[in-house]
């Protein structure tokens, strides 16, 4: 005999027969299976990929590498400080000189050495405020990429507000650094919030990196293909390249100097180490030989594809590590979508 269940019926709230149970309702135990390869973030939450592992791997080797004393460091440093006492006294010595001759041309050569050491102070205090700066958008990568897999609401407020900062001296970045500011009050999820600012702020910017890499990779493969010497050739991929990773750092909000610069190609030549190099997915190397580039296209135009692949590599790369936040609701674009100009065959160009 089946149990007899009470029938719905219609009551009302002021009822004085009606009595409410303010008892919460038990929730049902839920199991979730991790991979074991991944880490899985403080407080729990969505592991980091592989690819974001890779990426602050390149950063931290690069622009968040701690200082260790090597042999090779006391060297530059011995050779650098006997440089600049050299120099020093060489100076010392000119102006006393020139005081010697003439007391005008002495104050002359003072205001000259003036000039000198103020230049170098300021060329010093940009290194110095570039290098931070690169390592503030390192920490700031890192930080939304375990506050996104913990799901951490009140962390991904403060970044978020971090993210938006970044970029508030560029007015194109007007509506959507409001259209950020109105989610941080809306939004109670962390990890909607960080898919939201990096929908509003990063997309315009990943598009402008997208078009800048595609475009030096089609330079690079066109003047590869026509050049004569190969010495012209190198000279202008690595101007090229140069160019490249120094403006996809500035669209993302760093401003590398020459010690930043060098910083920054560290971490990209760790990332393009770390995720292979130049075998950059089997999906492209079935292009190259779907297409068959090697039997359609002459030698000089092969070398012009490869330059121009390693162009968009090294670029990809440089968006990777500059990126303040982490591909979350896009995949990182691979070279087949930057620059697909580079797997058409010869009739197709």
């Amino acid at each position: 005999m089946s149990e007899h269940r009470p029938r719905p019926r219609a009551f009302r709230l002021d009822d004085e027969r009606v009595a409410v149970d303010d008892a919460p309702t038990p929730l049902a135990p839920t199991a979730t299976i991790r991979s074991q390869t991944a880490p899985i973030p403080e407080g729990g939450g969505e592991p980091i990929d592989e690819a974001e592992r890779a990426v602050e791997a390149a950063q931290r080797s690069g622009v968040l590498a701690r200082w260790r004393p090597k042999l090779s460091t006391l060297v530059w440093a011995g050779f650098g400080g006997l440089v600049s006492l050299g120099l020093g006294l060489w100076m010392s010595e000119l102006i006393e000189s020139l005081f010697a001759r003439a007391r005008s041309l002495g104050a002359l050569g003072a205001v000259f050495a003036a000039l000198f050491v103020t230049g170098i102070l300021g060329l010093a205090l940009r290194e110095i405020v570039a290098l931070v700066r690169q390592s503030r958008i390192a920490d700031l990568h890192a930080a939304l990429a375990r506050a996104r897999a913990s799901d951490d609401r009140v962390v991904a407020r403060a970044l978020v507000a971090r993210l938006a900062a970044l970029y508030e001296g560029r007015a194109e970045t007007a509506r959507a650094r409001a259209e950020v500011a109105e989610a941080r009050g809306a939004i109670v999820d962390g990890r909607d919030l960080i898919d939201i600012a990096e929908r509003a702020l990063l997309r315009p910017l990943d598009a402008k990196a997208q078009a800048e890499i595609a475009a030096a990779a089609r330079r690079v493969s066109l003047v590869t293909a026509i050049s004569p010497r190969a010495v012209l050739d190198v000279i202008f991929v690595v101007a090229q390249i140069v160019r490249l990773v120094r403006r996809v750092a500035e669209l993302y909000g760093g401003r590398p100097g020459l010690l930043g610069f060098v910083k920054l190609s560290r971490s990209i030549g760790t990332h393009i180490a770390i995720t292979g190099g130049m075998a950059v997915g089997d999906s492209l190397l079935q292009q190259i030989v779907g297409h068959g580039i090697a039997s359609r296209i002459s030698a000089r135009m092969g070398e012009g594809v490869l330059n121009g692949l390693l162009t968009a590599r090294v670029g990809l790369s440089a968006m990777a590590v500059c990126r303040p936040a982490p591909f979350a609701i896009d995949k990182p674009p691979g070279v087949g979508e930057v620059a697909p100009f580079l797997f058409r065959s010869g009739k197709d160009r």
